[in-house]
């Protein structure tokens, strides 16, 4: 399987994001990809919610997905795009981080939104309250596509291995993790724990990340990854925007579960720990 990451930087201005994708989709057909990864966040980042409230859509409307879907069925070009800020049906008003994955004929394949909100406040004084604006997902999603099943994911999602655990145990042999990963966070954990999710899995890693300041004032790790299921880093893209393309022999897939089967060796655990 040939995939194209796509590494950017998303602003503010909705019609350039689309065109960026539509862009995107097309160098990546030329290159011989089967199927483009897209960071978190690629239609619109704006901490700004006032201005975004003027701004986003619900799915139905959305120009980038329209965009992005008709791009799809005329490049012959799967499309996972990590996430789009998305105006939901919630009775609290909070909207949904979204992935979507569009197959070849431009058709919705799978959606997902982000268990996993991100509440915390750094070291370097940035503080973050996702669950403010978005509403947490409740579902665990898998893909097929012609190639493996793909296990969605997104971001923050990355920190919490049960979520992992439960894709690899439906049959997932690649996990998608795009991101918007914070500098600080980026430079302490993004590796070890893309690496590590990987390892656990034994499975394929993707994760398209945003990059480098951004319109609304903060800045991204960057650092788009591959990584196989033996841990072995095929890609990354440092800090540059930009699409890169990485080939991935799947049948190292059955080959690492034969050498260490952890997954075949996984067993149910208690819900209670017996304290003694």
């Amino acid at each position: 399987m040939r995939a194209a990451i796509l590494q950017t930087t998303t602003g503010i201005d909705p019609a350039e994001n689309a065109r960026t994708i539509a862009y995107a989709i097309d160098r990546a057909a030329q290159g011989g990809a089967d199927m483009l990864f897209t960071p978190e966040m690629v239609g619109y980042l704006d901490r700004d919610r006032r201005r975004a409230e003027a701004t986003l859509t619900d799915e139905a409307n959305s120009v980038l997905l329209a965009e992005a879907r008709n791009a799809a069925a005329k490049s012959g070009l799967w499309v996972h795009l990590g996430s789009l800020p998305l105006k939901d049906e919630r009775s609290d008003g909070r909207w949904a981080n979204r992935c979507l994955v569009i197959d070849d004929s431009g058709a919705i394949r799978a959606r997902y939104d982000k268990i996993h909100l991100f509440d915390v406040d750094l070291a370097t004084g940035e503080s973050w309250r996702e669950s403010n604006v978005y509403g947490p997902g409740e579902q665990v999603v898998t893909v097929d596509t012609p190639w493996a099943r793909m296990g969605l994911t997104i971001c923050y999602d990355l920190r919490f291995p049960d979520l992992y655990r439960a894709l690899t145990n439906a049959g997932a042999t690649i996990l998608l993790i795009p991101a918007a990963f914070t500098v600080p966070t980026g430079e302490a954990h993004w590796h070890v724990m893309q690496r590590a999710r990987a390892i656990e899995g034994a499975a394929f890693v993707i994760a398209p990340a945003q990059t480098g300041l951004h319109a609304d004032g903060r800045t991204t790790y960057g650092h788009s990854l591959v990584v196989d299921p033996w841990g072995e880093v095929l890609l990354d893209m440092g800090q540059k925007s930009g699409m890169a393309f990485a080939d991935l022999d799947l049948s190292r897939i059955d080959a690492v579960r034969a050498r260490v089967p952890a997954i075949a060796n996984r067993r149910s655990l208690p819900l209670e720990v017996t304290r003694s």
